[in-house]
C-alpha cells in the first residue's frame, strides 16, 4: 500500500510541475515571442472576432496562462488543472479552425487530458489527507519515518 501511495505522489507531482511550467513559460513568451511567434497560431476567423489586435490578444492569453501555470504550482492546484484542461482544448479548437496545425491540436487535447488527470489525481490526494487526518506534508513524514 505505501507503494501506491508513493506511485500516485510522484505521478502528481509530474503532473504538477510540468502543467505549472509549461502554461508560465508559454505565456511569459507571448511577451517575448523567443520560442516561436505566438500570433501565427490565432485563428483570423477567431482575431476578426476580437475587439483588440490579435498581438494584445496574445499577450492577454499569456497573463492567463501565467496565471493558470501558478495557480497550478501553488495552492490551487485542482482548480487551475481544470482551468488548464478547458483552455487547451479551446486552443485545439482555435488551432482547427486556422486550417493547419491539427498536430498541435492533437497535441493540446493529449495535454488536456494531462490537466483532466492531475485535477483527479489532486482530488484524491486532498480526500486521502482527510480520510487520514493529516496534512499532505505530515502524511509524507509518516511515510518517510515509516520507510527508515
Amino acid at each position: 500500500m505505501k507503494q501506491d501511495a508513493w506511485t500516485l505522489e510522484s505521478a502528481w507531482w509530474a503532473l504538477r510541475i510540468g502543467l505549472g511550467v509549461g502554461p508560465f513559460l508559454a505565456g511569459l513568451d507571448k511577451f517575448f515571442n523567443i520560442l516561436t511567434d505566438w500570433g501565427m497560431y490565432l485563428s483570423p476567423r477567431i482575431e476578426h472576432l476580437l475587439p483588440v489586435s490579435g498581438p494584445v490578444f496574445m499577450r492577454i492569453v499569456g497573463v492567463v496562462e501565467m496565471i493558470v501555470g501558478l495557480a497550478i504550482l501553488t495552492w490551487w492546484t485542482r482548480i487551475g488543472a481544470y482551468v488548464a484542461a478547458a483552455w487547451l482544448l479551446a486552443i485545439a479548437g482555435n488551432l482547427l479552425t486556422t486550417g493547419n496545425f491539427y498536430d498541435l491540436a492533437v497535441r493540446d487535447v493529449e495535454i488536456a487530458i494531462g490537466a483532466f488527470a492531475l485535477a483527479r489525481l489532486t482530488e484524491a490526494r486532498e480526500a486521502r489527507r482527510r480520510s487520514e487526518g493529516g496534512s499532505v506534508s505530515e502524511l509524507s513524514k509518516r511515510r518517510d519515518a515509516s520507510a527508515a
